[in-house]
């Protein structure tokens, strides 16, 4: 596997005294029930993320509108989130040497912290537009550990039979956040169009505080969920289990430095590594300002706000039931994200056109923009927790958080690069949906011509038996 294959001593389970003992005497393992709420709490946590990361880009309208932001402030609020992967080494080394524990209680105080920030309500608006975005900057850091823990949390507390399942689970929820951003902002924050001509400057002042006083309150509102997670978590979040639920949570490990190196020398990892880290980096800057980019279109904010909520949402619930498919027939990871990725290609082809219908001349209707968006989302969202499963399979035994890690501080090492041209190129953004169409073409290439392994799943299938 990968730069080279895996030594029997790297193997072998931690439980019982040699490999040997192991195949005729299987490791002890169980499967605890609050496993569930394990995941519960992983996940909301990973949904509140979600929601302040993309909290500005679907009320950008009204934001500007209240606070003075520019576009490029909004380019930078949504970069942020990127910007917190910078030090995502240390959160790996952290997962890895402390456990699942410390380092989620260090993301959820950082979370708590940041919410805290933004929302203490100063009347100087150059001063509040700083906490605003350090209250962002501190809720990035919090990205490392939330977006990549979901495959280690799976492996070390769930079977074999659900581990893509509860992949899926623990990795989409922080797509889901962003997802209610969509809703939540838009309905409750009034758009500046929505509101009545105003006719003096008075009125238009009362128009501004309104919409500061709305936002406030769905930033209080964020800060109170926070603090309630922090609380359970703290209260009660073990790293692992009494006894692991499979051969493959039992067996022994690379160490840190030796995972890093393996990685970095694994060219069939670093391949399937771009092929999840472009188009998922891709998308997610696309739709941090998708707002932005449906506004040509004639496209509302609460509209846009809509179509970033469904294309999200019909991502996770699709990736959720394909990963729970992928449970059921066992390697076949590689065949679903060709079919996954063929889809992401021709949908946002679609879309691409159909925003250029000026010069394609093809229709150009709110069901077809819904359509063909709802579908970009759905295809490669879904992929996620096919792509971490198919990495921990074609890595192991390097763990699962140090892999996860690589891979999302790759993904939002493109979303940064990406917002980072869109601070200088924010008026004409048709060249953002060609870079959405072309990295769904460019992923679709190198699965295809992806080897695929499955080393973990051989140790539990024939160790176990």
């Amino acid at each position: 596997m990968g730069a080279g294959s895996s030594t029997e001593a790297e193997r072998e389970p931690l439980l019982v005294p040699s490999h040997a003992e192991a195949i005729s005497q299987p490791v002890n393992s169980r499967v605890y029930g609050r496993r569930w709420l394990v995941l519960t709490q992983f996940s909301l946590l990973a949904l509140m993320q979600g929601m302040v990361w993309n909290f500005w880009g679907p009320i950008q309208n009204s934001a500007v509108h209240a606070f003075g932001f520019t576009k490029s402030d909004i380019a930078v609020l949504v970069l942020w989130g990127p910007l917190g992967f910078v030090p995502w080494l240390l959160f790996m080394w952290l997962m890895d040497k402390k456990g699942l524990r410390a380092s989620l209680l260090l993301s959820a105080f950082f979370m708590l912290l940041g919410a805290a920030l933004r929302s203490i309500p100063l009347t100087e608006q150059p001063l509040r537009r700083w906490l605003i975005h350090g209250g962002q900057f501190l809720n990035g850091l919090a990205g490392p550990t939330i977006m990549s823990a979901g495959p280690y949390l799976s492996t070390t507390w769930f079977a074999p039979d659900q581990r893509a399942t509860a992949t899926a689970v623990a990795s989409l929820f922080s797509y889901l956040g962003g997802a209610a951003s969509f809703v939540v902002g838009p309905l409750v924050v009034p758009a500046p169009n929505d509101t009545q001509a105003v006719t003096t400057m008075a009125a238009a002042a009362i128009s501004d505080i309104s919409i500061q006083d709305r936002i406030q309150l769905v930033m209080y509102a964020e800060l109170t969920a926070i603090a309630v997670l922090f609380a359970a978590i703290l209260l009660y979040f073990p790293s692992r289990p009494p006894m692991p639920p499979s051969v493959a949570a039992a067996s022994q490990r690379l160490s840190y430095r030796s995972s890093i190196c393996r990685l970095l020398r694994n060219l069939r990892f670093l391949m399937i590594a771009l092929a999840y880290a472009v188009p998922t980096g891709v998308i997610a800057g696309w739709a941090g300002v998708l707002d932005m980019v449906l506004t040509p279109a004639k496209v509302s904010q609460v509209d846009a706000g809509w179509i970033g909520f469904w294309s999200t949402v019909g991502g996770c619930v699709f990736g959720v039931a394909m990963a729970r498919f992928a449970d059921s027939i066992r390697g076949m990871l590689k065949l679903i994200l060709v079919l996954m990725l063929a889809g992401a290609s021709l949908s946002s082809t679609w879309f691409t056109l159909t925003c250029l219908s000026r010069v394609t001349h093809l229709p150009s209707t709110a069901a077809i923009l819904y359509t063909s968006c709802i579908l970009v989302g759905i295809f490669i969202n879904s992929s996620v927790p096919i792509f971490f499963e198919l990495f921990i399979e074609t890595v192991y035994p390097v763990p699962e958080g140090i892999t996860c890690g690589v891979v999302t501080f790759l993904g939002n090492l493109v979303t940064g690069l990406l917002l980072f041209f869109l601070t200088f190129y924010c008026t004409e953004l048709s060249w953002l949906n060609w870079c959405l169409t072309g990295s769904c073409l460019f992923s679709l290439v190198l699965i295809l011509f992806f080897r695929e392994s499955y080393d973990r799943l051989y140790l539990d299938v024939f160790v176990s038996v």
